[in-house]
């Protein structure tokens, strides 16, 4: 059998000294990175935009808005989406609301397509959430060639 011995080496201490240890602790960031990752972000509106030969068709998710509430603005190749969510007035007598993580405000997402838009053509629905667009796009030249004399 082994005799095993554990020696206390008093220079243990300063061979790993660590000026920064406390530092995290000293300044309260552990409490305050817990807290910011709690923190509930904007909810942003997704996108899925595929194309065929005449169109681009563009699905976006919108969860709790209502049709009104939407804008859709198309100018050159570039589409803008605007919603809004409004918080709805309830009033209960003797509740009080301990903790919400819904989000009411507004919501904006851009973005450009490779080709022009026919705005006059372009329809959109909206249906269990779900903005659906289809954008013709333009049978006119986006460019013309110059010669060089």
């Amino acid at each position: 059998m082994a005799n095993i011995t554990t020696r206390n080496d008093p220079y243990q201490e300063i061979a790993r000294f660590d000026p920064f240890r406390d530092f995290e602790s000293f300044f309260g960031l552990p409490r305050l990175r817990r807290w910011l990752t709690e923190v509930p972000t904007e909810p942003t509106i997704k996108l899925d935009v595929t194309e065929d030969d005449k169109a681009f068709h563009v699905k976006a998710e919108m969860p709790g808005v209502k049709k009104e509430d939407i804008n859709v603005e198309i100018e050159g190749n570039q589409v803008s989406l605007t919603a809004e969510v409004k918080r709805e007035t309830e009033e209960k007598k003797g509740e009080t609301v301990v903790h919400s993580e819904r989000y009411y405000g507004k919501q904006y997402r851009s973005f450009t397509l490779g080709k022009e838009i026919d705005r006059k053509k372009a329809e959109a629905k909206f249906e269990n959430g779900v903005l659906e667009l289809t954008l013709p796009k333009d049978g006119g030249t986006t460019t013309q060639r110059i010669a060089v004399q």
